[in-house]
């Protein structure tokens, strides 16, 4: 008889909720009508996180191809919400950082991302929230520690 997996693992949980929160995005980003695409969304509250990295690293962070993320940073500058400047460290490397121009589109889509996760976590309450938060940062850092592929290689917030 084949072995049964328990689907309550907290990997499986964590894969399974993160598909689902990603598809919430991608729908919220849409409905919003920001004049951007959901990829670019992520992008821009990526380098918003982390102004001022370069392009490779908000991919790694980000999950994507390098490419991928051109893409998308191509089109936020052609808007004007972001720009690339020279990386003080390396001449030849560009580092991204975020315009004037894109925080009111910022304010617009976070208070609409913070709608929809308050939606998604009621019956935490707010200290079940912050608990949720705490648990998740102490996962990601040990993480960030202990796994040979990542230990070193992203900057922390």
């Amino acid at each position: 008889m084949p072995i049964k997996l328990e689907s309550d693992t907290i990997g499986l949980l964590l894969t399974d909720v993160s598909r689902l929160l990603r598809g919430a995005f991608d729908r919220k980003v849409n409905a919003m009508a920001l004049g951007i695409t959901p990829g670019e969304a992520r992008a821009l509250m990526q380098v918003a996180m982390t102004e001022g990295i370069k392009q490779a690293e908000i991919a790694t962070r980000m999950g994507i191809e390098p490419m991928t993320l051109s893409a998308y940073l191509d089109r936020l500058e052609t808007l004007g919400l972001v720009g690339r400047v020279p990386d003080p460290a390396d001449r030849r490397a560009k580092n991204v950082v975020i315009t004037d121009k894109a925080d009111p589109l910022l304010s617009e889509l976070m208070a609409g991302l913070r709608g929809m996760m308050n939606a998604y976590t009621e019956g935490l309450g707010d200290e079940g929230r912050e608990l949720l938060r705490a648990n998740l940062r102490i996962l990601r850092d040990n993480l960030r520690r202990l796994d040979p592929c990542l230990a070193g290689k992203e900057k922390t917030e």
